[in-house]
């Protein structure tokens, strides 16, 4: 299998309200095969939302890794030349670590895990959850689109009526889109009618 043994690096960002959608993915990696790191931002560490607490989004990533979580930026360095990942997903990555990543702000663990990531020259695979992606975080999405080693997982509107700028990746796509990117390739179709699923 073409993910066994791998280690895949599985960043988290704040979009709290996709975390639903994307622990069953992280789940679905380890069940085939992959070492899954999971690197979370300090929002994830410390948030309570009404989709959950912070300590309970944390006690199941822990069971479903088994593995450490970075959440330091310290802890996040050696992920470059001493311990090197074959893909590093972010997942759900916001707007705001969007436009960081765009421009190469790197202030949180997750960010420093893709930083370290395509410093090796390996791939690295964003599922995008923001209300900015059709408005000023547009120029950011496509820099990344246009950028080597970057790959995305299908993304569409997930309420053009009420929320015609927002966009939310096809989460149950993930695990394609990394088996495709180890590959070099994207992932097709890229851009889907997510409020249709």
């Amino acid at each position: 299998m073409l993910l066994e043994g791998k280690h895949i690096g599985f960043g988290l960002t704040g979009s709290h309200c996709t975390y639903d959608a994307v622990l069953p993915q992280m789940e679905k990696l380890v069940s085939l095969g992959a070492k899954v790191t999971p690197f979370i931002t300090y929002t994830v560490e410390s948030t309570d939302t009404k989709f959950g607490d912070s300590l309970d989004w944390l006690r199941k990533i822990k069971e479903i890794t088994n593995e450490p979580i970075v959440n330091s930026i310290v802890k996040a360095e050696p992920f470059g030349p001493k311990t090197p990942l074959d893909c590093m997903v972010i997942a759900p990555i916001t707007g705001n670590s969007t436009s960081k990543f765009a421009n190469a702000l790197t202030d949180s663990p997750v960010l420093m895990g893709a930083k370290a990531t395509l410093r090796n020259g390996n791939p690295v695979v964003l599922g995008i959850s923001t209300n900015d992606a059709l408005g000023l975080n547009g120029i950011n999405i496509m820099r990344l689109m246009a950028t080597k080693n970057i790959y995305f997982i299908p993304f569409g509107q997930d309420d053009p009526v009420l929320k015609p700028n927002s966009l939310v990746a096809r989460m149950d796509s993930l695990v394609e889109t990394v088996e495709a990117a180890i590959e070099g390739k994207q992932y097709q179709p890229v851009l889907i009618e997510k409020y249709k699923d």
